[in-house]
């Protein structure tokens, strides 16, 4: 037998048996994979199960992929055939009540009409001159339709979101409705500062793809009954009949998301200009906030040294940290809210601080907290912040932690027992109010979450925060409707490199205060150095002393030696870092493949011994 399979024949056994075991598994078992993905990127969710077993009515879904125009394109290919592998996966599950139709759309044909018919995205091929068509439709028994225009690339973390998202849509008849207040321009406008168009927030894109968005004007004076949640964003201009009919309806039981903010760094409004850099940016819901027991100050902004963000200062200069600008961590989301629980990272810009207040009669459950590195400054200090390091100076920890968001639950009371002029209050207290509170608007900004690229006049989000899904999800949740969170949270997301960013923070609090001696003193002789050369005759510049001309050549020796040690001192910084590089480089490069060759030698040793000792 040994004989046989060292043979030529045995060889050619072996090779037709393993041909026949993957035809066999192609045929019998075309779906089968296994998925060693961290966040299980390539397994339909448990969100996704729920929706695909609760239609009611059947959905047609119409794949439109060009095969013959995208024969060349090999990356395209494999992705098309991971959206129909997990569109028949979809079909498997929803048991009958899904339909999938695979369509070639050839060109001149009738099939490539429908797909324009449908509004999908053809895409020319400059190469061939032929069309290509990527992308899906799907339609109810009412005729309603949602369309994926084009499967771009740079979305196939959120192919699962997507694909659910399109039907669960399809399988609501009535969307949930949502009222919304803001003071920010959520759907576009002009901005008054650079006098351009500025296109609509991803953020305000995707809540009109899954709610029915009403806009309120800021002085309204009642919430309709058919609004499930109420959305507030940026509240700064309400007045007092608004807030009063606010309060109303949440003590009747409706459903409130609010996002206020000491600083709104995107509120660009004349208003904002006119009031002053910092206070005409600052919005409250006082007195409901008080009612409600929550305590806040809207001239309070949060820093935290832990969890400040590394952002660019221009070319040719190293990165600086703001610490005002932060980048919570799952480790400081709530584990045990549904809204918060599946996220990754969320990015804040000048947010305030959210606390329980004493005595109140509602449960106070945080959602996002701060590290015990923070401190609070007030919001002033933004106005005019050209370097963000200079919030660094003077920073001391105190070892709190601090509430960006949190929901708030249980018995409260109106904030106008009295009504208001003449309005008597239809509901004094309530048993149970269901708030969320959010303590900024910026996190909600492109800038703070996602990159948008247009690719032949459509608009590709590539999220890199989760900033987006948290509002969303928190809607979903306070509107009944939590299949879509599990999934939604499962992109592609960049993590951050926690064992760097720790050496960096270490070796910051290692150096500033070196750095900023340094360039106290660069400053000081640039200074007096400035000053001896002005108070030289102009006329008299080329007959200076030799005590003057000794003078000027110590300063600038001495601001040369400062500037040198200045560099050093920004070099240290990043040493550490550099270090764990090269250590990592030492690790993968050389150390790994040696072990792998000593354990390879190892076994062989051990199987020669083990043939010797058998022979003897």
């Amino acid at each position: 037998m040994k004989r046989l399979m060292y043979s030529g024949t045995g060889l050619l056994v072996l090779l037709l048996a393993f041909i026949g075991f993957n035809i066999a598994t192609n045929s019998l078992l075309p779906g089968a994979r296994l998925d060693l993905t961290e966040q299980k990127l390539y397994t339909i969710s448990d969100g996704t199960r729920q929706i695909l077993t609760d239609l009611e009515e059947p959905v047609t879904l119409y794949f439109f992929f060009s095969e013959g125009a995208s024969k060349d394109l090999v990356v395209l290919r494999n992705y098309a055939r991971r959206v129909e592998e997990m569109l028949r996966e979809y079909e498997r599950v929803a048991d009958g009540k899904l339909r999938l139709h695979v369509i070639d759309p050839q060109p001149f044909s009738e099939a490539e009409d429908r797909a324009a018919e449908f509004g999908l995205q053809a895409v020319p091929l400059t190469q061939t001159g032929e069309q290509l068509y990527f992308g899906l439709a799907g339609t109810n028994e009412l005729a309603q339709r949602e369309i994926i225009p084009f499967f771009a690339l740079e979305q196939e973390g959120l192919l699962e979101y997507e694909l659910s998202r399109l039907i669960n849509s399809l399988a609501q008849i009535e969307k949930p409705q949502i009222g919304l207040i803001t003071g920010l321009p959520m759907a576009g406008g002009m901005n008054p500062m650079t006098g351009q168009a500025t296109p609509p927030w991803v953020a305000y894109e995707q809540l009109q793809q899954i709610f029915d968005v009403q806009e309120l004007d800021t002085d309204t004076d009642a919430i309709a009954e058919e609004i499930d949640v109420l959305l507030l964003v940026h509240p700064k201009t309400l007045s007092e009949a608004t807030l009063f009919a606010i309060d109303q309806f949440v003590l009747r039981g409706g459903k409130l998301l609010a996002f206020i903010d000491p600083l709104a760094e995107s509120d660009h409004s004349m208003e904002a200009m006119m009031d002053g850099m910092a206070d005409g940016k600052a919005s409250d819901l006082a007195p409901l906030l008080g009612a409600w027991g929550v305590g806040y100050d809207p001239e309070q902004v949060v820093l935290d040294s832990r969890l400040g963000m590394s952002v660019g200062r221009g070319q040719g200069q190293l990165p600086a940290r703001h610490i005002g600008w932060l980048e919570v961590e799952k480790q400081f989301m709530s584990e045990d809210d549904t809204v918060t629980a599946p996220l990754q990272i969320l990015t804040l810009a000048s947010a305030g601080a959210l606390k329980p207040l004493e005595g109140a009669t509602t449960r106070f459950e945080p959602l996002l907290s701060s590290s015990n590195h923070s401190a609070m400054t007030p919001s002033s200090r933004f106005s005019r912040l050209q370097d963000p390091e200079t919030l660094l100076n003077g920073f001391r920890a105190d070892g709190e932690i601090r509430h960006f968001a949190a929901r708030l639950q249980g018995e409260a009371k109106t904030a106008y027992p009295d009504g208001l002029e003449g309005r008597a209050a239809e509901y004094t207290e309530a048993a149970n109010i269901n708030v969320m509170l959010v303590a900024d608007t910026d996190l909600l900004t492109d800038r703070m979450w996602v990159h948008v690229q247009d690719f032949f006049g459509q608009r590709i989000p590539q999220p890199w925060a989760d900033n987006g899904g948290f509002m969303i999800n928190a809607l979903d949740n306070l509107s009944g409707s939590e299949a879509l969170i599990s999934v939604r949270s499962r992109g592609d997301f960049s993590r951050p490199f926690t064992v760097v960013e720790e050496l960096q923070r270490q070796a910051e609090s290692r150096y500033r205060a070196s750095e900023l001696r340094l360039q106290q003193q660069l400053e000081e002789t640039e200074r007096q150095l400035l000053e001896l050369q002005q108070s030289q005759d102009p006329s008299q510049l080329t007959e200076l002393s030799a005590e003057q001309e000794a003078a000027i050549q110590r300063f600038l020796d001495e601001k040369l030696e400062i500037r040198k040690q200045l560099r050093d001192v920004r070099y240290q910084l990043n040493a550490d870092i550099e270090q764990l590089g090269t250590r990592l480089k030492v690790i993968n490069i050389a150390l790994v493949p040696a072990l792998l060759t000593l354990g390879v030698l190892l076994w062989w040793l051990a199987a020669r011994l083990r043939r010797r000792s058998a022979r003897s």
